[in-house]
This record gives structure tokens, sequence and C-alpha cells, in this order.
């Protein structure tokens, strides 16, 4: 089977979205498209020489982080007034345009910060709870179809956007060698899926 080019969904986008620091849908779409393209040009390529899809190469954490990295390159690149934190591992990962020095700040509260996970839903673990606008992207990953050339792409199930509050946050029990991390609970995580951007079945 030859190799699929994932494509968006348009009638997925919610159009009554709320949208800070002037962020659009097409924004989203083209951040999200961006990193269709990414892996159908990787995974041709890499199976083209018989190796591995980079879906199945990479494991979760290492996929989620590498998603998070380009979607928030890509969001900065087609957004109007967010530009990506200068600050190594710096919070938030978008920041407003010249709000910061050199738009670089450890820890600033003006901007989006970026997740993205495979749980539906959007309940992502975070280094700690904080007053911010949170943005989550849900993808899914076909790891059972065989023969594996056969697999479906990478894709978007779901996107959330919202402004939560450090209250809205619970820590999350760890063992000894744990990081700590925490979670939105029940109030935070309906205020955060209440303003969804993609919805995809």
């Amino acid at each position: 089977m030859p190799l699929k080019k994932r494509a968006l969904d348009p009638a997925a986008f919610n159009q009554n979205a709320k949208l800070p620091f002037s962020l659009r849908l097409k924004d989203f779409d083209a951040a999200m498209q961006d990193v269709y393209d990414f892996f159908y040009d990787v995974n041709k390529l890499l199976l083209g020489k018989g190796l591995h899809r980079l879906d199945d190469m990479l494991r979760p954490a290492a996929m989620s982080g590498l998603l998070s990295d380009m979607l928030t390159a890509s969001m900065a690149k087609h957004s109007r007034v967010l530009v990506e934190n200068k600050h190594f591992n710096g919070h938030p990962d978008l920041v407003v345009q010249g709000r910061y020095a050199n738009n670089s700040t450890a820890s600033g509260t003006d901007g989006v910060e970026i997740k993205s996970t495979r749980k539906k839903g959007g309940a992502v673990d975070t280094h700690g709870g904080r007053d911010q606008w949170m943005c989550v992207f849900v993808y899914a990953t076909d790891h059972k179809t065989e023969p594996a050339r056969d697999r479906a792409p990478m894709r978007f199930t779901e996107v959330y956007l919202g402004e939560v509050k450090v209250s809205e946050f619970r820590n999350n029990p760890r063992g000894t060698l744990g990081t700590k991390t925490s979670t939105l609970g029940a109030t935070g995580i309906k205020k955060l899926r209440s303003n969804w951007i993609y919805l995809s079945k």
C-alpha cells in the first residue's frame, strides 16, 4: 500500500473558539499541516530505504516532545503576534513579540504553552501548575496494523486551548526516583475542553 499523505478536516475546526493573542484557526491548520507534511516526507524516505517509519522509531515521550517542538516553531511562523521563547526551557513556549527582552523569559505570563499527548481529552502532565494559556494537541498513532508499511500515518484528533489557573491543577504522586508533575483537575480540564479548537473522529 502506498504511503498516504494526511490532510486535516476543515469541518472539524470550531469557528466559535476563543482565540487570544490574535491567533487564527488557520494558524493551527497550517501548523498541523506542516507536521503532516514533515512526517510524510521523512517516512517516504525511510520506507524507501527499507527502514521503519519515524512514528515507529520514536518512544511515546520522544514523539510528544518532537511534536510539541515542531508545533511551537510552526505556530510561531504562522502567528501574527506570537514568537518562540528564546530562553532554553523557558515558559511559555510562545511569547508575545517584544513583550520580553530578546523575546526570552524563564517564566513569563504573556503567551501560550504548547503540549502534545496521546491521551484523549488532553489531560497532559506538566512540570507544575501555572496561571497560563495552555494549548494541547492530541494525536493518534497506528502501531498495530500489519504489515507495518501499511500503517496509517500519525494524525491529530483533538486540539484544546484554555486559560487555566494554578488552583485548577492537581499534583501527581511520585516515587523516590520520579519527577514531580501536575495535571489539570476536573474543573481545569473541563475549562480546557470547553474551548476546543479541533475535534476529528
